[in-house]
């Protein structure tokens, strides 16, 4: 490989997303000289479309039950509730507009030069960008591929009416029926949240149930609590077409039902975002499932070209690219010999109301890997609920390795899942044993000390 000094930059990064401002800043820290270049906005999708304001309008949609459950506690509240939805959008863009700017000073203060520009990629080492000011050439000895997802809507007569997830926050006017097609985090998330904040709700998706590839339990279970809810929930049918109506859509679906609603979000997968990129004109091709192959130091076929986060095989999480980021710093900038992510042990929420944690194996991919496993679980409604009046239930759920006592996956759908499961992985990702958890003093009274108690077992 040519000298250092050949190139302007020793490493190029092109989005500055999660993974992207992470590489960035964690290279400089080395003493790279450090660019990166981004057309949109700093954050990336998780802190302008994605996580960041999913998750502050699910704590909207949350005060719904909370004025509900108050009741019984003995708090009268003055009138009926009513929701503005101006207020959540409008402060939801000023704490955006907010992180915008602290994700900006990071990099200034990390010395990481940033180009608000459109980054292409020209060859090995060179890549040109295109702002409003016009185009430049920079060259870098390394360049690291940070783009992420875009949503895919697929294509049906109407689908131009539908909006996808980058659009849903912003809306004019809260929609007083509201339609979601898929099946994944995101439909499931968003039926939730809107139905939540008040609106009449309806989730389509093409299978027989959302969320697959989660523990069959935790979807069947996650299924009975957003129908009790109030979701409506349409499994083993599909959009056949949307046409506007007086007042709305019209949406026919494939199982003959008509569907009158304001708003229709097609929330059906995300692919890579790589288009101008230039990578075919480069070799660089997608594998079957549409991610760019990278090997175990994140190169692709192209040595200096590095790829992260939601571009290649592996979970699309934030903390899956930041962790993969501070890796490829690792590998390739701090000479550090780091152990491979063991992506088996990645813990996730999906903030659904209630919520799921999850971390390791489903109950039926444990199945399929151990001889035997020992499976214990627990069904209840959470002490808050005894005087709240509220029929939620919750569910937690241990699975173990029968052969060496290993707890390989846990799972809970409740409220703060995603909180309790956090340090649930933790004692997954360590290899802890059931007995460890046996041996561990719980917290009382909490729902969380159930993980700890569990000790009748459900079924092997």
């Amino acid at each position: 490989m040519a000298d250092v000094s050949e190139y302007e930059y020793d490493l190029l990064v092109i989005g500055a997303g999660s993974g992207g401002v992470r590489a960035a800043r964690m290279a400089a820290a080395t003493g790279a000289k450090v660019a990166i270049a981004e057309d949109r906005y700093l954050g990336g999708t998780c802190v302008n479309v994605g996580c960041v304001p999913k998750k502050l309008y699910s704590y909207a949609a949350h005060f719904h039950d909370s004025f509900d459950d108050a009741a019984g506690f003995g708090w009268q509240l003055p009138g009926p509730a009513s929701f503005n939805w101006a207020t959540l959008r409008d402060n939801k863009i000023s704490e955006i507009k907010r992180l915008n700017g602290i994700y900006q000073r990071m990099l200034e203060g990390a010395g990481v030069t940033l180009f608000n520009a459109r980054a292409r990629l020209v060859d090995a080492h060179t890549v040109t960008l295109s702002g409003e000011h016009g185009g430049i050439s920079v060259t870098a000895q390394k360049i690291v591929l940070a783009t992420g997802g875009w949503p895919w809507v697929p294509d049906f007569p109407g689908s131009e009416h539908a909006l996808d997830s980058n659009q849903i926050f912003d809306l004019d006017t809260f929609p007083k029926r509201f339609l979601v097609l898929g099946g994944g985090y995101i439909a499931v998330e968003f039926s939730s949240i809107f139905n939540g904040l008040g609106s009449e709700t309806h989730l389509i998706y093409r299978g027989e149930l959302f969320l697959k590839g989660f523990d069959q339990q935790v979807r069947e279970f996650t299924c009975a609590e957003m129908e009790r809810k109030g979701v409506n929930l349409h499994f083993n049918t599909n959009i056949e077409r949307i046409e506007p109506s007086q007042d709305g859509y019209n949406v026919y679906l494939t199982n003959g039902d008509v569907l009158e609603v304001d708003v229709v979000l097609a929330a059906t997968g995300r692919k890579a975002n790589i288009r101008d990129l230039g990578l075919e004109e480069l070799g660089l091709c997608l594998d079957d499932v549409g991610k760019i192959p990278v090997n175990e130091r994140f190169e692709t076929e192209l040595p200096s070209v590095l790829a992260l986060g939601d571009l290649i095989a592996g979970p699309e999480l934030t903390p899956v690219a930041l962790a993969e980021a501070m890796q490829l710093v690792d590998i390739h900038f701090a000479d550090t010999v780091s152990q491979p992510l063991d992506y088996s042990t990645i813990p996730t929420a999906v903030f659904c109301h209630p919520n799921i944690g999850t971390v390791g194996l489903s109950e039926e991919a444990a199945r399929g890997k151990f001889t035997n496993i020992r499976v214990y679980s627990t069904d209840f409604r959470a002490m808050k609920h005894t005087l709240s009046g509220s029929h939620e239930r919750t569910l937690m759920k241990l699975i173990v390795d029968d052969a060496t006592d290993v707890v390989v996956g846990a799972h809970m759908v409740g409220d703060d899942a995603g909180e309790i499961i956090q340090g649930i992985a933790i004692a997954v990702r360590a290899g802890l044993t059931k007995q460890d958890f046996d041996r561990t003093v719980g917290i009382h009274p909490t729902g969380a000390e159930e993980f700890v108690t569990l000790r009748t077992l459900t079924r092997t």
